[in-house]
């Protein structure tokens, strides 16, 4: 993984509380002087000043004695704070619905992706299909993004790769028909996993949203996930928080985490949508996406100083 610069942010975060008497009026300076050094690492504004905020204010009540280890105290509350974040959201998995397809949820299991255009949506969804056809699963792949020129070609490309099937009802087809077309045929040959790639065209927003509900109307999916590229910061923050309030989705996934090296973008985007991350995109290969382990990350963004 690539190394977080948002690391050496919580670090010096700790290392001026080790000095701090956690009086109100310290607390409240190196509030202050960490707000923009979060922003600057892709932690949205909201987030960043929600989390410093909670943080003094826990260290404020504490009774620590004079010769105590100031700086172990605040890492343990700034450790148990992100925790929580991460913990909050329920606890999703793909996987463990497909094992347990038959009896809970019917075949096949319907998820539609949700994202702007150019933050990997596409590829994500052959990396998924190439996950579970390996597996032995039978997946099938909805060209529901009948707008943008190649999207068809570059989709039928990656299914074949992934060893998938492709329906598809050519350009300028009703998106919400071809999920539904897809879904009928998905259950026709038993198939396992419906995965259905949308268009992403942000500049027609209103329209796109709107298609986008009529396609969930349409479908219930099991799942709704958003698309993001981390390597964008707080615009993937922005982008998600539209396509939440807008639409809705159960759990996101983040392209080229690999690369990421500043990392306020997970916490931001979980923290502001209460939905888990799923899996992450830790590199160009159909095989190069893994599920995502909170506990890891943490351990990026806030080594033990012990």
């Amino acid at each position: 993984m690539a190394s977080r610069s948002l690391s050496r942010v919580f670090s010096a975060l700790l290392e001026k509380l080790k000095y701090s008497e956690f009086s109100e009026s310290d607390l409240r300076k190196i509030e202050e002087e960490f707000l923009l050094l979060l922003v600057e690492n892709d932690v949205a504004l909201e987030v960043a000043e929600s989390l410093l905020h909670q943080l003094t204010s826990r260290l404020s009540q504490l009774k620590v004695p004079r010769l105590s280890d100031k700086e172990k105290t605040a890492y343990e509350e700034l450790r148990r704070l992100l925790t929580e974040v991460f913990e909050k959201p329920p606890q999703l998995s793909i996987e463990k619905d497909l094992e347990k397809l038959a009896d809970s949820y019917g075949r096949p299991l319907s998820v539609v992706f949700l994202g702007p255009n150019g933050h990997g949506k596409t590829t994500t969804v052959a990396k998924l299909a190439y996950r579970f056809s390996s597996k032995g699963y039978r997946v099938v792949i909805a060209a529901a993004d009948t707008f943008r020129a190649g999207a068809i070609e570059q989709l039928r490309e990656l299914a074949e790769r992934a060893g998938a099937e492709l329906v598809s009802m050519g350009y300028g087809a009703d998106p919400a028909a071809v999920a539904y077309e897809a879904y009928m045929y998905s259950a026709r040959r038993g198939a396992d996993l419906l995965l259905v790639d949308t268009a992403g065209r942000m500049h027609t927003r209103k329209n796109l949203m709107e298609e986008m509900r009529k396609i969930v109307r349409v479908l219930s999916p099991r799942y709704r996930i958003f698309v993001g590229d981390a390597l964008v910061g707080n615009d993937a923050v922005d982008q998600a928080r539209k396509f939440f309030e807008e639409v809705g989705f159960d759990g996101s996934i983040l392209t080229k985490f690999d690369a990421d090296t500043k990392g306020g973008v997970a916490l931001s985007i979980v923290y502001i949508t209460s939905r888990p991350i799923l899996y992450v995109g830790t590199g160009q290969r159909l095989q190069d996406l893994a599920e995502f382990d909170y506990r890891r990350y943490l351990e990026e963004i806030l080594p033990s100083p012990y």
